[in-house]
């Protein structure tokens, strides 16, 4: 995915400009501004990215936020963007005003490093109090990256991104209450699950027992589940492991006799009237020597069993699949060269 080495080309430049930056309009061309041309949108077309677009609130005029990105002439992000340095969490007000003045869906506020979008699910134009979408771009998780790539140029689309700041919203959040609790149960949650388990009344000394109980059932649940997939991870590699060895094992069985190419010099010397002579190939096998169209299992065209007492050549039919046929050396493969034409007209046709 491109954008994702785009993203991971300003990670790289934040981790080696960043202490040389001192001021948000630093921050602003060295981070901000190549994020917005990875989405696809040109920073140097005035119509397309606004600076300083003017978002006025009531009767306060000339508030401007950082950047406004348009499409089809109506602003579809605002961006208010802080010097690299700042805690965010004491400037999302601002962008609060902002959204309701500008009608737009999406607001965007960042310091170059730390990146939150927000929308409007709780309210129709007033901006949530909390992102939908939150990343350090330094530190991106794949699937994070697609969440980005819906805000491209290419790729956007409102009702699809609004439909999906649902679920990432509330799943966030629904992360971090499970952290907690993992971490600290509530007493409502240790009764909840107590009461499953225990059958005696829970006075303040059970629950104060079971409060240590449902974190160690909490970390050992989880503890499983992580040893599982690793161990399943682990076996299917092995197995994986075991398969190559095999392989290698049975191919260093297999040895190529000059009367098997041979042979396969007379069928090439018979069907290359009708076909290219790259379209036929062999394989070797610890039990006979396959001829094949296009390098395909799937289409026989003859087998040679050469390394027995009795020598055969294997005819193929579609009803009947792999009919031997014995022969006293490999000069009696031309006898069978209207069979052999036969399967090739057989695999042409289809």
């Amino acid at each position: 995915m491109e954008i994702q080495n785009q993203l991971k080309a300003i990670a790289e430049k934040i981790h080696t400009l960043k202490d040389k930056i001192d001021t948000e309009e630093s921050t602003k061309h060295a981070f901000v501004l190549p994020f917005i041309n990875a989405l696809g949108y040109d920073t140097f077309n005035p119509t397309e990215v606004v600076p300083e677009f003017t978002a006025d609130i009531g009767l306060k005029k000339g508030e401007k936020v950082d950047y406004a990105i348009f499409q089809n002439d109506q602003p579809i992000i605002i961006i208010e963007c802080k010097n690299w340095k700042e805690n965010l969490n004491a400037h999302n007000s601002q962008l609060f005003r902002y959204f309701h003045a500008s009608k737009t869906r999406f607001a965007l506020l960042t310091n170059g490093i730390e990146y939150r979008f927000y929308t409007d699910l709780d309210a129709t134009n007033k901006m949530d109090e909390k992102p939908f979408l939150e990343f350090n771009i330094t530190d991106l998780k794949e699937n994070t990256v697609h969440e980005i790539a819906k805000f491209q140029k290419a790729n956007f689309d409102v009702k699809k991104i609004v439909d999906n700041a649902s679920s990432l919203k509330y799943t966030k959040e629904l992360r971090k209450v499970i952290t907690t609790q993992l971490n600290t149960p509530s007493i409502d949650l240790v009764k909840l699950l107590a009461k499953e388990v225990y059958p005696g009344i829970l006075t303040k000394r059970v629950t104060e027992e079971f409060t240590d109980l449902v974190g160690k059932a909490f970390n050992q649940t989880i503890s499983d589940k992580v040893n599982n997939r690793l161990n399943a991870a682990l076996n299917k590699e092995t197995e994986k492991q075991q398969e190559e060895i095999v392989e290698k094992v049975e191919e260093s069985k297999i040895v190529t006799t000059e009367e098997e190419m041979d042979g396969f010099r007379i069928v090439v010397a018979i069907l290359r009237r009708v076909l290219p002579t790259h379209r036929i190939a062999h394989r070797d096998t610890q039990s006979y020597f396959g001829i094949l169209l296009d390098d395909n299992n799937r289409k026989p065209l003859c087998r040679l069993h050469l390394n027995g007492g009795n020598k055969y050549i294997g005819i193929f039919k579609e009803e009947n699949g792999e009919i031997r046929n014995p022969i006293e050396s490999i000069d009696d493969i031309y006898q069978f060269e209207e069979q052999l034409l036969a399967t090739v007209y057989g695999y042409e046709k289809e």
